[in-house]
Order: C-alpha cells, then sequence, then structure tokens
C-alpha cells in the first residue's frame, strides 16, 4: 500500500472512531491477515481439542466428536455473522457490551452494556482448570473474571509441560512445580505484549503458520505413521458411554443416546470460541469496519474446517481404544502420539502442541488487556488502567493486571475431570450468551440497527440469521447445564446452572441496588451521538456539557 494511501486509511480509521468519543491511542498497525490470525490463534483448535479429546471419548465417543463437530461449526457460523454484521457497524475494542449498549434504546443502553460485560467477564473467569469454580462463585469483581480465559489456557499448557516432562524422565508433577511452570508463562506473556503490537504482528505470523501448516504436517505425519487405522464405521458411528461411574450405567441407559450425544457436543462448542478477538482488536486494525467482521466470520470457518481435520487424525490413528481412554499419561492424545510415533517423536510432536498453546494464551492476553482497556476508558474499572503506553503505544497496565490476576485466579487449582467439564461449560454458556447479547437486541430493535450498519451488510439475511443464531445459542445454554456424570451426587454434578444462575441473581441484584447509580458504560458516547453532538470536536462536546445535554466525564464516575 502506498504511503499516501495507507495515511488517507488511517485517517479515515480515526474519524470513523472519532464518531463514538473515541480518540486513536493504540497503534493501528494491523491488517486482515493480522485481525483473522489473533482470533485463529485464540480458536486454537488443537488446543481445544487436545484439552477435551478425553472427555469426548467418554461422553459418545468417537462418533459424536466427529459428529458434533459438524453440527456445532454449522449453527456457530450463524452467530459468527450475526457478530460480524455488528462489529462493521461499531468497530470499537470494547466489543459485545459496547455493541449492547450502543443497539438498545436510550434507557436500557447502561443496562445492556453492564449484564453483557459481566458474562463476558464471569464466562471468561470460568474457563479455569479444575476445581477453580467453587472459588469463582465467591468471587465478585468481574474484573478478575475477565483474564481467566488466559488462566484456562496458560494453566493448561503448564499442565501439558508438567505431563510431556514425565516421558522418558523420573519427573513427578505436582502442584507447586506447575504453578512455578505458570508463572513463568505468564511473564513471557506479558512481557511480549508489552511490546506492543509490532512484535506481536509478526508473532501472529509466526502463529498462523504453527497452527495451520505446523498442525498439517502433524497430522499428516500421524495419519501416515500410524500403524494400523480404525475405520470410517468406528470414526462415525462408534458410540461410547463412560459417564457412569463406580459401576453405575451411564447416561444413554438412564435417559438416552441423545441426552449423551448432546452434552458431547462441548467439545467443539468450547474450542470454537474466542472469536470475538478480531472485534476488541479493530481499534488495532486498518479499515476495521470490513477487515474485523471478515476476520471473525474466516476465523470460524477456517477453524472449522482445519479442526475437523485435526480430529479425524486423532480418531483415525487411535491404536487401542480402551488403552488411549486409561492412558497412563492422563493425556490420550499424548498417548496416540506415542503409540504411533513412539516416545522420542511423541516429545517432538507434543512440543508443536505446547508451542501452539503458547501462541494462544499469547493472544487471549492480548484480547483480554483490550477489553480491560476500553472497560476502564467507559469508567467500568478505574481510570488509572485507562494508560497507553507512549513508546508501545499498547495498554500496559491492564497487560500486567491480567498476568497478575491470572496467576492469583490458578492457585486453588486442585483438578478434577468432572469439575473441569462444568468449568468449561460454563465458560462455553457465558461467552456465547455474551454474543448472543447484542445480536438479540439488534434483533429486537432493528430501526437503530439498520440505520447505523457498516459496509459488511447481510441485507435480507440479517434477521433469519441473528435468530438461528439466538435460538443456538440458547440450545447450548440448556444442554450445557446437564449433568454429564452419573450417579449425580455433591461430587459429579454440574454446578453450571448454579453458577450461571448466581451470576445472573448477582449482576441483576448489584445492578439495581448499586451499580445503576455509577455505571454509564458509554451512554455519554451514545447520548452525544443521538443529539447531532460531533463527540470528535472538543470546542462543540464542551458546549453541550454546560448546556447540560451530555454528563461530563466525571459524572459518569460517581458513586
Amino acid at each position: 500500500m502506498a504511503p499516501l494511501d495507507t495515511e488517507a486509511v488511517q485517517q479515515q480509521d480515526e474519524e470513523e472512531l472519532g464518531q463514538y468519543g473515541y480518540k486513536q491511542e493504540l497503534r493501528r498497525d494491523w491488517g486482515l491477515l493480522h485481525n483473522f490470525g489473533i482470533s485463529f490463534s485464540i480458536i486454537s483448535v488443537v488446543t481445544g481439542i487436545t484439552t477435551l479429546f478425553s472427555y469426548g471419548l467418554v461422553t459418545g465417543g468417537p462418533g459424536v466428536m466427529s459428529v458434533s463437530w459438524i453440527v456445532v461449526s454449522f449453527f456457530t457460523m450463524f452467530v459468527a455473522l450475526g457478530m460480524a454484521e455488528i462489529v462493521s457497524a461499531i468497530p470499537t475494542s470494547g466489543g459485545p457490551y459496547f455493541w449492547s449498549a450502543m443497539l438498545a434504546p436510550a434507557k436500557h443502553s447502561a443496562f445492556a452494556s453492564w449484564m453483557t460485560g459481566w458474562y463476558v467477564d464471569s464466562s471468561s473467569f470460568y474457563q479455569v482448570a479444575s476445581l477453580l469454580y467453587p472459588l469463582a462463585l465467591s468471587l465478585r469483581f468481574n474484573l478478575l473474571g475477565q483474564v481467566a480465559v488466559t488462566t484456562g489456557i496458560s494453566f493448561g499448557l503448564a499442565g501439558l509441560i508438567s505431563t510431556l516432562a514425565t516421558v522418558k524422565s523420573s519427573y513427578e508433577p505436582a502442584a507447586g512445580k506447575t504453578i512455578g511452570i505458570y508463572a513463568a508463562v505468564l511473564v513471557s506473556h506479558a512481557t511480549v505484549n508489552t511490546f506492543g503490537v509490532h512484535i506481536l504482528r509478526y508473532l501472529n505470523n509466526s502463529s498462523i503458520l504453527l497452527h495451520s501448516a505446523g498442525v498439517t504436517g502433524l497430522a499428516i505425519g500421524l495419519l501416515a505413521k500410524a500403524p494400523t487405522h480404525q475405520s470410517a464405521k468406528f470414526v462415525f458411528a462408534t458410540f461410547n458411554d463412560g459417564t457412569g461411574q463406580d459401576g453405575a450405567s451411564g447416561w444413554s441407559i438412564r435417559a438416552s443416546p441423545a441426552y449423551v450425544a448432546c452434552c458431547g457436543c462441548l467439545m467443539a462448542q468450547y474450542t470454537i470460541t474466542g472469536f470475538d478477538a478480531s472485534a476488541h482488536l479493530s481499534e488495532e486494525t486498518r479499515k476495521a469496519s470490513w477487515a474485523a467482521p471478515l476476520g471473525v466470520i474466516s476465523s470460524v470457518g477456517f477453524s472449522a474446517i482445519f479442526g475437523f481435520f485435526v480430529l479425524l487424525s486423532y480418531l483415525f490413528s487411535i491404536q487401542n481404544f480402551e488403552q488411549t481412554v486409561n492412558s497412563e499419561y492422563s493425556q490420550p492424545v499424548l498417548q496416540i502420539f506415542v503409540d504411533v510415533f513412539g516416545k522420542d517423536g511423541a516429545i517432538v510432536a507434543f512440543c508443536l502442541i505446547i508451542i501452539c498453546v503458547w501462541h494462544c494464551g499469547l493472544f487471549s492476553m492480548t484480547s483480554n488487556s483490550r477489553m480491560m482497556f476500553a472497560f476502564s476508558r467507559d469508567g467500568g474499572i478505574p481510570s488509572f488502567f485507562n494508560k497507553v503506553d507512549e513508546r508501545f503505544q499498547s495498554p500496559v497496565r491492564t497487560i500486567w493486571l491480567a498476568g497478575f490476576l491470572s496467576f492469583c485466579l490458578a492457585l486453588p487449582s486442585l483438578g478434577s475431570s468432572v469439575a473441569f467439564a462444568a468449568a468449561t461449560s460454563i465458560a462455553t454458556i457465558g461467552l456465547y450468551i455474551s454474543y448472543g447479547i447484542p445480536i438479540l437486541i439488534g434483533l429486537l430493535y432493528p430501526t437503530d440497527f439498520n440505520a447505523r450498519k457498516g459496509p459488511f451488510n447481510l441485507g435480507l439475511l440479517s434477521r433469519p440469521i441473528a435468530f438461528i443464531g439466538v435460538v443456538w445459542i440458547g440450545f447450548i445454554t440448556v444442554i450445557f447445564c446437564l449433568p454429564t456424570a452419573n450417579p449425580v451426587n455433591s461430587q459429579t454434578l454440574n454446578y453450571t446452572v448454579v453458577a450461571v444462575g448466581i451470576i445472573a441473581v448477582f449482576s441483576l441484584g448489584a445492578w439495581f441496588t448499586w451499580a445503576h447509580r455509577w455505571f454509564v458504560g458509554p451512554a455519554r458516547e451514545i447520548v452525544a451521538e443521538r443529539l447531532g453532538v460531533d463527540i470528535s470536536d472538543p470546542a462543540e462536546v464542551e458546549r453541550a456539557e454546560k448546556e447540560g445535554k451530555i454528563p461530563a466525564v466525571g459524572a459518569a464516575k460517581q458513586d
């Protein structure tokens, strides 16, 4: 792109951001490929599949894992299309909570923003491995929740490193050792993020290469090297119900095979999350009203196709189903690698996955720090964090805040497959609810939404696509609250419904008792826009404040 063209695009992007009352503070250095890459890296199909592969094998087995991936990918694309149309209209780093505020009627704007922000934050909070969810139920600050998606990825990475270390060595994993590895991972992520989008752009390119060419090579090598291959019938039609515990029958007997199949969808749905990162990075993306929505859609589409290939390569390469399910390493994917490549080859292959997961955690922290920066800018958290480093043009304070809180959230982790399933259910439900709220608002109030639509416009298909997306979100919200282990007792109960209920009750209670007095979200910008005030003009804004047309900045933060 020629220098003059670049300057013109930069000026246009800054003017568009100025329409929402924000000046360009973050370095706008990303193109479409980079915007796509960050969501593709955070979705990181190899991360989600590796993490929940064991869950999938016992909750429906290979048949449910393969077929549910197709079904989930199909309906998730409707959610992505609905989100893409919104981010094209409102390309700011605030993402879902800002969209809800902008699309809702003026009198409900702050409330919609508050509820969406709660579900974004709480869902990320619950994406923490092991028995972290009891702590989550007692913590009431949604800021902590926003950074915990990084906890889930990075703490999982520490677990993979710890597990790999047991191959061909006398290393014995321990909680203290894993926490130490986890701390080192977080420091590496925060340090790299501190240097801003310039270095992240190159790492993003390497992440795309690793997640595509690298993992593709691994999958092909796995299929080529495998001594034997499972049949298509095994991969697409074999049903396995391992939900019964302590000699009890599984849910396919107590309820029905369809029940188990629905619960088994969690692996696919949990994996294809995080594509809102393209929206959170929109203020750092050139031609954001086009690049950001295309980043959302392409990341979901490529992840769906690519993830299906990776999943099939794993399933076809299983040598012994029982041995894989009951792996001595407690990690079925590592067991497959050992059976196919031998221990030395398995170490190399698993290192590639670990590197991919590292990139996933890195860009998760990038996305979270931008969300926190935007939330601070709108008065949701202290203004101390509304600071962009002049040298690196990155929100350094929110980056290290995310790292510190992520470390604290992992400290009480204990380890339980049932608890992890509940945690991932809560994360999936919460994230998709946060995606669904602005889509639903746009569906219910189409007039205002239609007036502000950007270049990515679905036209007559807009409302049908939004409707299907919202219905799908409602469906998974119900099925992922169902118990996945039998018999149901205090140790095997799926606490998802309890946790989501507590989130709803507390967020509503907090709003009506005290939050409505001080939290206005981006209401100042919304009021100015609707009154025709050019909020990018300081003089006009000052006059509007003196005339009482729009609230002053300080007024938005008073209790």
